[in-house]
């Protein structure tokens, strides 16, 4: 490499490392929700501050983007085929794949780390597919609220580094990795979780070579070849940008992991744990379960001894066990 272009790369890598150090520290600090005053418990168990609802505490409630809708939702989504998709999609690159009868989409994460929310129709089903970079949470819902259609946005707030989604009819905010409102009017109300699996690009266009693709044709100007939070190596460091509630050393923070809930209880499955194992039969809260190793599409799921199909939640081990701090683990 020329002297030249050597100089060129290490001042973009400064430059890049520059503004998450800037984000780190401005974002870092405790930025509460409102102002904590006398806190109420309501009839049915939620808490009220200031005439504000919330299920969760108001000074874990951060900034994590100064401004609502600083990260754009996808709100008139385009798609394209898999054959236009492939000249620029990461073989490696993972994504959401959504089913409804015979037809799939695909939601490539290269899109969705600049969105992180996608308000969709497929099929008559209105869905809400959404990606946390942060916590590497991808989760579909049914975005019926109410018996109403309803529309999702990024808020801008982070709640144990994850997304704060917030309604455009209630403004109220959704914690994404509980799926449910939890600051607000609607605090408590929970989305109905979508089937979906975390699949590769490769495998994508191998296991569904008619299927749809999330097009580039967002309405924004991004580079979607690119991901913000590669050139710093987030994804692989131990490195947490913004406070938990809750921490689990069981585990490194990045981890990736496969969570099952049934009723109250909850359990992780490392990713290589579950390659390795191949099949895993488990007894979660009182049910038994078979975790496996799916090699057609390489990804782990989850069904129950009636062969019945348990969606599991795939996240970083940090999220998970903030989330969900009486986790059991597999080990």
């Amino acid at each position: 490499m020329h002297t030249k272009t050597k100089a060129i790369v290490v001042l973009a890598v400064l430059a890049a490392l520059g503004v998450v150090y800037y984000q780190y520290r401005y974002y870092h600090a405790d930025v509460a929700f409102v102002d904590e005053g006398e806190v109420e418990l309501t009839a049915d168990g939620l808490m009220k501050t200031d005439g504000v609802l919330h299920s969760i505490p108001l000074d874990e409630v951060l900034t994590g983007n100064p401004r609502k809708d600083g990260i754009p939702s996808i709100d008139e989504p385009v798609y394209e085929s898999v054959r236009a998709a492939d000249q620029y999609l990461d073989d490696n690159g993972f994504g959401l794949v959504v089913e409804v009868g015979s037809q799939s989409r695909f939601y490539p994460y290269q899109i969705l780390v600049w969105h992180e929310i996608v308000n969709d129709t497929f099929v008559n089903e209105p869905l809400l597919v959404t990606f946390c970079p942060l916590c590497y949470t991808g989760r579909v819902f049914d975005r019926e609220v109410n018996g109403e259609e309803v529309e999702f946005g990024t808020s801008g707030k982070l709640h144990n580094s994850n997304l704060l989604m917030y309604d455009r009819w209630s403004d109220s905010l959704w914690s994404q990795a509980f799926g449910e409102a939890v600051v607000g009017d609607l605090t408590g109300t929970a989305l109905e979780v979508y089937p979906s699996l975390t699949i590769s690009w490769a495998d994508y266009k191998t296991n569904y070579p008619g299927g749809e693709v999330l097009s580039r044709e967002t309405g924004h100007d991004r580079d979607y070849t690119s991901d913000p939070y590669g050139p710093v190596g987030y994804y692989e460091s131990a490195a947490i940008w913004f406070p938990l509630s809750h921490e689990d050393q069981r585990l490194h923070p990045k981890a990736v992991i496969f969570g099952l809930e049934i009723g109250e209880a909850t359990k992780a499955y490392e990713l290589e744990r579950v390659q390795e194992a191949g099949s895993i039969d488990d007894v979660v809260g009182g049910e038994s379960v078979r975790v496996y190793w799916d090699e057609d599409v390489r990804t782990v799921r989850a069904e129950r001894t009636t062969g019945e199909s348990i969606q599991l939640e795939n996240s970083f081990w940090f999220s998970w066990a903030a989330t969900h701090p009486e986790t059991e683990l597999y080990e």
